[in-house]
């Protein structure tokens, strides 16, 4: 199935034309990216195509600059999912991020990334509930399994597998038929089995809840009016927390 093009916002430090283009020329040679804008005076770069967001954090990076993602798709259209190890001797919990995109009336794309597991192959799941007081077992079954075996079609919410290499860190870029209100306040596990009793205590399993993200023009946020912190005192924060 061919992926309709999205668009997605990054704040990126920027503090000249020279930043641009450097910044520019690093996402062109990205295959999927039909147009890339940068404000100076906004520090956001708008980015058009079918690239996965994680792909284009990383080629921003790769300019020496940081990326925080600001936005992607219409209002109501996207939402994000941070996955965390739920064992106790764990010290960053963080261990993955999934971002979804709603790009028509029935399809989803998702780009999930993870790093710092044990290398082999992992399954990720959509549960039933967004419920994970006890970790992966209080989130309840597969979403729609049960739907799917009397209809003798595929789960929705069997997302697929991953596989980690030695390095510990893998990205997985796919689409989904689903929307994105069905998802909202769900589930996501990310284990080596794909249901049954789960270890909490594994550092390997892990778990987080959907909720929803802002559209391409939704947050214009640069100071929160919780701590009053800006947005990059904000992301090195969470970078220290192992945030991807």
């Amino acid at each position: 199935m061919t992926i309709p093009p999205f668009e997605t916002t990054f704040a990126v430090p920027l503090t000249c034309e020279a930043c641009i283009e450097d910044v520019s020329g690093s996402l062109y040679k990205l295959s999927g990216i039909n147009k890339v804008t940068a404000d100076l005076q906004s520090q956001l770069v708008s980015i058009e195509g079918t690239a996965a967001p994680s792909a284009i954090v990383e080629a921003i990076q790769a300019t020496g600059r940081d990326a925080i993602l600001r936005g992607s798709g219409k209002s109501n259209s996207a939402a994000v999912c941070i996955l965390e190890s739920h064992a106790p001797h764990v010290e960053n919990r963080v261990r993955g991020l999934v971002r979804m995109v709603q790009v028509a009336s029935t399809l989803t794309i998702v780009d999930l990334t993870i790093r710092g597991l044990s290398p082999g192959t992992y399954h990720a799941t959509v549960r039933e509930t967004g419920d994970i007081s006890e970790g992966p077992e209080s989130t309840g079954g597969i979403w729609e399994v049960l739907k799917a075996k009397k209809e003798g079609t595929p789960a929705r919410g069997v997302f697929g597998t991953v596989t980690v290499r030695k390095s510990g860190v893998s990205t997985v870029f796919m689409d989904k038929p689903i929307q994105i209100w069905e998802v909202i306040g769900r589930s996501i596990v990310v284990a080596r089995q794909q249901d049954g009793k789960f270890d909490k205590n594994d550092a390997d399993t892990l778990v987080g809840v959907i909720a929803r993200s802002a559209g391409v023009w939704d947050n214009e946020k640069t100071v929160c009016s919780c701590s009053g912190q800006t947005i990059w005192q904000e992301r090195k924060e969470q970078v220290d927390r192992g945030m991807l």
